[in-house]
């Protein structure tokens, strides 16, 4: 059972709102799912891929979800519920694709929070149409969940603008971007002081930018990037000095969340094709669809998927209200990551040795979910979120 936003609408008021508009989405991402079976995007070449795939997102107006309207965008505010519906169908056809998506809103969103107005009417209209590629560049080799740990620096330059030295890693679009939203230390007030940091827009082709590409098990484009020397210049400054964080971790607030709507997708994906292989393969005399302890199984994983939903759109719902608390969206996320690992595995489980075959969707899904335990906020992380919410 693919349980969608419409269907939690309807029987539990869930989601709220305008329900005619997400029935209209979901009109919209099934045709496009349909159009990508017809024609399917060859994804041995990354970059290329990724180039493609944001291109035939635009020309589906789905980019415009990461936006909001007054640059081009659907709405006037850019909507977690859109945002995780969208995932969720994207993520059932390819990690890649669904990366190449929300990467256009995590790596722009921060411009719409605090970018100049000059830079969003600039950088945003491109985002919605395509013609820019977004890169969030957060991460660094020692500082991940401990992101205030962070060395890259950033020090005064000309004219109020700063000078970019240090390195990124695991930085989804790297290489391909043509758009990075760069976080650096600024200063340290006096021994022993709270650190600064700051948020900065950087164009992909700045001098002494540099990227080295890395491999992960899901393939997609990602490597570090290096500054050595990158101007940036005042008008390219996100939000006030020393509000780097606040901007950084404002931006996770919306798309944690959608991490879990992507886990979704994978999970929506692990179900469909558990139960089709149940339901064709006979062993014993009968199709395995028969056998008691298998059906338990599958009600487990089934019951544990609707959880996960509810999880995810009530806290997407909330995010859209203004009402949200961290809590919700590190339950969520968490919940939907872990829930999805383990539907993955029953399909790979139910299906013997096609289920460890390259090649098989059993197989790319249990790649493709790995990550998500991990990414913008490991499992361990959001555990610790809930905790100080009860404590608080």
């Amino acid at each position: 059972m693919l349980l969608t936003p419409r269907i939690l609408d309807r029987e539990l008021g869930t989601i709220g709102g305008d329900r005619a508009r997400w029935v209209a989405l979901e009109t919209r991402l099934a045709g496009f799912r349909e159009a990508l079976e017809r024609e399917p995007v060859d994804e041995s070449d990354e970059d290329a891929a990724t180039r493609t795939y944001v291109s035939r997102l635009a020309g589906a107006g789905l980019l415009a979800l990461m936006v909001p309207a007054e640059y081009g965008g659907a709405a006037e505010r850019v909507s977690s519920t859109a945002i995780c519906l969208t995932r969720q169908w994207l993520a059932r056809t390819s990690g890649a694709l669904d990366t190449a998506f929300v990467m256009q809103g995590l790596g722009s969103y921060p411009v719409t929070l605090a970018g100049r107005d000059e830079l969003r009417a600039t950088l945003l209209p491109k985002v919605a149409r395509g013609e820019a590629i977004c890169a969030f560049a957060l991460t660094e080799p020692g500082a991940g969940s401990d992101i205030k740990a962070m060395q890259t620096i950033a020090r005064p330059g000309e004219d109020g603008g700063v000078v970019l030295d240090g390195e990124k890693c695991f930085i989804s679009n790297a290489g391909v971007a043509t758009s990075y939203v760069v976080f650096a230390r600024e200063q340290q007030e006096g021994e022993g002081g709270k650190p600064r940091f700051g948020a900065f827009w950087v164009p992909g082709d700045a001098p002494g930018l540099s990227v080295e590409r890395a491999q992960v098990i899901a393939p997609h484009p990602i490597g570090a990037v290096r500054f050595d020397g990158v101007r940036v210049p005042a008008a390219h400054r996100l939000g006030e000095r020393g509000h780097g964080l606040r901007i950084a971790l404002g931006n996770l607030d919306v798309f944690r969340v959608s991490v879990g709507a992507a886990a979704l997708g994978l999970a929506d994906r692990a179900l469909e094709v558990t139960v089709e292989h149940l339901q064709r393969r006979v062993q014993f005399g009968k199709p395995l669809a028969r056998q008691q302890g298998l059906q338990f199984a599958l009600a487990d994983v089934c019951t544990d998927h609707v959880a996960a939903q509810l999880l995810v759109y009530r806290a997407a719902a909330a995010r859209d209200r203004q009402t949200a608390t961290p809590d919700q969206a590190a339950m969520a996320k968490m919940y939907a990551t872990e829930s999805a690992q383990r539907a993955i595995d029953r399909a790979v489980q139910s299906l013997g040795g096609l289920g460890v075959t390259v090649g098989q969707v059993p197989e790319r899904l249990y790649r493709e979910i790995r990550a998500l335990r991990i990414y913008e906020g490991t499992t361990e992380i959001q555990k610790l979120v809930i905790a100080r919410a009860l404590l608080a």
